[in-house]
C-alpha cells in the first residue's frame, strides 16, 4: 500500500474584519477631543465633597435671593415686635414663655427676647444681606486684584516695584484693625456724625472698604504667574508678531490664568462672609435693627446665658456655609489642578 500523499492546504480565506484596524485600547472614546474645562468638571462630579458642598452653597443662595417670597409665604418679618404686640408671647421680664426661645408651630426658630422679633425671617434676611455684600466684596475684589496684577507683572520695571511695595504694606498690617479703622472715617465723608447713616451707605462703604484692603493678595499672586509667563516663547511669538499688549494680556495670559483666578475668588467669598458678621458684632457694619448674620450673633450674645437658642440658629448656619464653600473652593482647586490634590 503507497501512503497517502497529504491534500493541499486549502487557501486562507482574507474577511473584511482582518483587514480593519486595530482597536484602541487604553483612551476612553472621545477623551482626546476633551476640554480642560471638561476634564475639569468631570473631575468635580467625582469628588462627591465638592458635589455635596455645592449643592449646599447653591441652597443658602437660593434662601437669601427668595427670602422676601419665603417670608411672605411664612406670613411674617424681620421688623414686626410680635412678643410686644400679641399678649402671652413674653413674660413680665420680656423673656419667651415657651421653651427653647419661644419656638412653636407660629415661629419656628422662635422669638428674640426683649423685643419678640420672628427668629427664622430674621435669619433669611440676614443671609440675604451678609451674602450680598460678601459676594459684591469677593466679585469686586478679584476683578481689582486682577487688573493690578497682571498689569504690574506684565509692565515690570518701576510699575512692578511701586505695585509690589503696595501690596507689602497691605499685607503687614491685619485687615479687621484697617476695617475698624476706615470704617467710620469713610462714612464720615458723606454723613455728619449727627445725622443717621442710610443702610445703603453703611452697605456701600463696607463693600468699598474690604474691595480695598483685600486686592493685595490675589494681585501678589497673579503678578508672580504673569512674570513666569511673559518669558514663555508663546508670549515672545506674539510680540514678535506685533501683537498689541492688551492682545497679548487678553489673548495669551488670561487663558492660562483662569485656574488661579478662581481658585482665589472661591476662597475670598467666606472670608468676607466670616469678616462681615465679625465687623457687625463688633458694632461696626449693619447695625440692628437690619437682619444680620452678626448682629443675630451680637444679640444672641446678651442672653446666650439663659438661653442659647438665639445664637445657635445663626451660629450654626454660618457655620454650615463657611465649611461648605470652603470644601467647594478645595474641590474647585483639585478639580483645575490634580496636581496640588492630597
Amino acid at each position: 500500500m503507497t501512503p497517502a500523499t497529504p491534500s493541499p492546504a486549502a487557501p486562507l480565506e482574507v474577511t473584511d474584519e482582518d483587514n480593519a484596524a486595530p482597536a484602541k485600547t487604553g483612551t476612553p472614546k472621545g477623551s482626546e477631543s476633551r476640554s480642560p474645562g471638561r476634564l475639569a468638571w468631570t473631575r468635580f462630579k467625582r469628588d462627591r465633597t465638592g458635589v455635596i458642598s455645592a449643592f449646599v452653597v447653591i441652597f443658602f443662595f437660593v434662601v437669601g435671593i427668595l427670602a422676601p417670597l419665603i417670608a411672605k409665604l411664612y406670613g411674617k418679618d424681620p421688623y414686626t415686635t410680635y412678643g410686644m404686640n400679641i399678649p402671652g408671647l413674653l413674660n413680665e421680664f420680656n423673656f419667651p414663655i415657651k421653651p427653647n426661645g419661644g419656638i412653636s408651630s407660629d415661629f419656628w426658630f422662635g422669638i428674640e427676647p426683649q423685643l419678640g422679633r420672628d427668629v427664622f425671617t430674621f435669619l433669611l434676611y440676614g443671609i440675604r444681606n451678609s451674602l450680598l455684600i460678601a459676594t459684591a466684596a469677593a466679585l469686586l475684589t478679584t476683578l481689582l486684584g486682577v487688573v493690578i496684577g497682571i498689569t504690574a507683572g506684565y509692565l515690570g520695571g518701576k510699575t512692578d516695584y511701586l505695585v509690589g511695595r503696595l501690596i507689602d504694606i497691605l499685607l503687614a498690617f491685619p485687615q479687621t484693625l484697617f476695617y475698624i479703622a476706615f470704617w467710620p472715617v469713610a462714612l464720615a465723608i458723606f454723613v455728619s456724625p449727627e445725622e443717621n447713616t442710610p443702610v445703603w451707605l453703611i452697605v456701600t462703604s463696607l463693600i468699598l472698604v474690604m474691595t480695598a484692603f483685600g486686592w493685595a493678595s490675589i494681585a501678589r499672586l497673579l503678578r508672580g504667574e504673569v512674570l513666569a509667563l511673559r518669558e514663555r516663547e508663546f508670549v515672545e511669538a506674539a510680540k514678535v508678531t506685533g501683537a498689541s499688549p492688551a492682545r497679548i494680556i487678553f489673548k495669551e495670559l488670561l487663558p492660562n490664568l483662569w485656574t488661579p483666578i478662581l481658585i482665589q475668588s472661591t476662597l475670598l467669598l467666606p472670608t468676607y462672609v466670616t469678616a462681615e458678621a465679625g465687623l457687625a458684632f463688633l458694632g461696626v457694619g449693619l447695625q440692628d435693627p437690619t437682619p444680620d448674620w452678626g448682629v443675630m450673633i451680637q444679640n444672641g450674645a446678651k442672653f446666650y446665658q439663659d438661653d442659647i437658642t438665639f445664637m445657635l440658629f445663626p451660629g450654626l448656619t454660618m457655620v454650615i456655609f463657611v465649611v461648605a464653600f470652603n470644601l467647594l473652593g478645595d474641590s474647585v482647586r483639585d478639580a483645575l489642578d490634580p496636581k496640588t490634590k492630597r
